[in-house]
């Protein structure tokens, strides 16, 4: 398995398994004399880990984060930066009984033919649990864009439930457990969230993640797109099964003058009256908020009997017990977050080797 590492001069590498004894990454060209420490990165990891509520995975990880190489005396060094998260609270047991049975929906099974053979335990390899690492190096990668960037996310559906975007708020959303900005479409979500847990469900959603503060020129306009690499950031997250950038797939029913971001000029600068192209044209960075949206699928680990088949070709049911998350997508913020800070930072780095 040789695709483990992603970004061009960013560029990081994760390792590890969800029930193997540790997670790790290697995260290469993080320019040197950049201030960071465990906790900064911790600040970040404390946002993803699971058993924070009623509404996501029970597993007790604290996902404590190690330093071990490519920083000293508090500063980078310009050399390999190596992340270590120990896992601590895994239960292989509760996996046993599905160990020669194909989850539906999940994949079990296309793994399982490439290269025939399929660590049960959580997982395995395209666990969830992989994403603490990326979580981690986007803490790097936010150091290196600087403090005037500022990357947030927001789930702005879940399931058939979507906000009113007349209420978004963004103070609203660290006051409850889902990232959501609407404090009314929240406080609905406990209840319908309840409902699908209880029963042993799941549903999906859809994050938003905005990033503000960034600089014109960013990304390229052929086979080095940055709305092309954000693209496939986000669609390598576990679960993510759609992706789109500013207006999205909504552009279709748009009209050309609607469509049409106009500018003007106020006090000397570039002014644009709409951002449906997401901050991003030709693929290239325009100054504005960069905006892209994911969908999640429900998580494929439930507890109702599926039909499925076994490694032996037998024809089965399959229900999935011990701890998971009922909407994955509530995790899913602080991913994305995570994997926009890395495309911003590898493209950063990129602009300037080539326009200084």
């Amino acid at each position: 398995m040789s695709d483990n590492s992603f970004g061009t001069l960013f560029r990081v590498t994760t390792w590890g398994e969800s029930h193997g004894p540790a997670i790790g990454c290697v995260v290469d060209g993080t320019p040197p004399g950049i201030n960071i420490t465990e906790a900064e990165l911790q600040t970040w990891l404390d946002q993803r880990k699971p058993g924070t509520s009623r509404f996501v995975t029970q597993r007790q990880e604290p996902d404590q984060v190690s330093i071990l190489s490519g920083v000293f005396e508090g500063k980078t060094t310009g050399t390999s930066i190596s992340l270590l998260i120990q896992n601590q609270d895994a239960r292989s047991k509760d996996y046993s009984a599905i160990k020669d049975k194909f989850r539906p929906g999940h994949a079990d099974y296309a793994y399982w033919k490439k290269y025939g053979i399929r660590d049960y335990r959580g997982g395995g390899r395209p666990s969830a649990r992989e994403t603490a690492m990326r979580v981690a190096a986007g803490g790097i990668a936010r150091k290196i864009l600087g403090r005037s960037i500022k990357i947030r996310g927001a789930m702005v559906q879940m399931g058939t439930e979507s906000i009113d975007r007349n209420k978004w708020n963004w103070s609203q959303r660290e006051k409850n457990p889902f990232w959501c900005p609407d404090a009314k479409a929240a406080a609905h979500w406990e209840d319908y969230l309840d409902g699908v847990r209880k029963s042993g469900s799941s549903v999906g959603a859809v994050i938003e993640i905005v990033a503000s503060g960034i600089p014109a020129g960013l990304g390229a306009p052929i086979y080095g797109k940055l709305d092309g690499d954000l693209a496939a950031a986000m669609m390598s997250i576990n679960a993510v099964k759609g992706v789109e950038i500013g207006a999205g797939f909504n552009a279709a029913t748009l009209s050309g003058e609607e469509n049409a971001d106009e500018m003007r000029m106020k006090n000397g600068k570039v002014e644009f009256q709409s951002n449906k192209a997401g901050g991003i044209l030709g693929g290239i960075s325009t100054g504005q908020d960069i905006v892209v949206r994911f969908a999640v699928k429900p998580t494929s680990s439930i507890l109702t009997p599926r039909n499925t088949i076994t490694k032996q070709g037998r024809n089965t049911t399959v229900e999935t017990k011990g701890r998971h998350d009922p909407c994955v997508g509530i995790r899913a913020v602080p991913v994305g977050e995570a994997m926009m800070a890395c495309v911003l930072a590898d493209h950063l780095l990129r602009h300037r080797g080539q326009c200084g």
